[in-house]
């Protein structure tokens, strides 16, 4: 199984700072948006100092930029920051999203792989005939089926994502199906499984 962040525990650890680790997580699950100050500072419930010191940390770093329009200055996540996709990839698992499946993994039955594309992480739009998410194992379908529409209300926007069992998986990936090889070959976030063995 892959090892999700369980708990926030983990990320308090590495980044010890409260303000600074609220300020990545709400960036991190807002990618495409940018924020200024006071909305950080309303969003957050933190204090405006604490918030404004963060905030020029992350900006020395590179990690966010700074555009100032008018008598605001305005952040935003740097896509192109070395370690953008990594941090990206822990914010998504640690998100409220991939949590909530997580948590909930035991009333879905026996799952062999859940993988994520990383155009869900990123907020990017994909096709209707495409998937955000691929459940692979022998899946209960009203439980799956209650959790997505949970996650499709956090997410504010609906989630294609497809379930097959192992063999019809496997079948399908070595008859190059075009709709799975479709999703395999994009960059994609393992929730269970590993992604050597969902290639193979």
């Amino acid at each position: 199984m892959s090892s999700i962040i369980k708990n926030k525990s983990m990320l308090k650890n590495i980044i010890p700072s409260k303000t600074r680790r609220k300020i990545l997580e709400l960036f991190f699950q807002k990618p495409n948006e940018n924020f200024y100050l006071r909305r950080v500072v309303r969003e957050l419930g933190e204090e405006v100092n604490a918030v404004k010191r963060e905030l020029d940390i992350l900006t020395e770093e590179k990690l966010l930029l700074k555009e100032k329009r008018l008598n605001k200055v305005f952040y935003i996540l740097n896509k192109n920051y070395l370690f953008y996709d990594e941090f990206l990839r822990i914010f998504t698992k640690a998100g409220p999203i991939l949590q909530m499946i997580y948590k909930n993994l035991p009333r879905l039955g026996k799952i062999k792989y859940i993988a994520v594309s990383f155009r869900f992480a990123k907020k990017l739009p994909i096709k209707e005939e495409e998937i955000y998410f691929l459940y692979v194992g022998v899946i209960v379908l009203k439980e799956l089926e209650i959790i997505m529409k949970k996650a499709e209300e956090l997410y504010q926007s609906p989630i294609n994502y497809t379930v097959m069992t192992e063999e019809e998986f496997i079948f399908r990936k070595k008859n190059n199906d075009p709709f799975i090889w479709r999703f395999l070959k994009e960059p994609k976030i393992m929730l269970v499984g590993e992604e050597e063995s969902l290639m193979k």
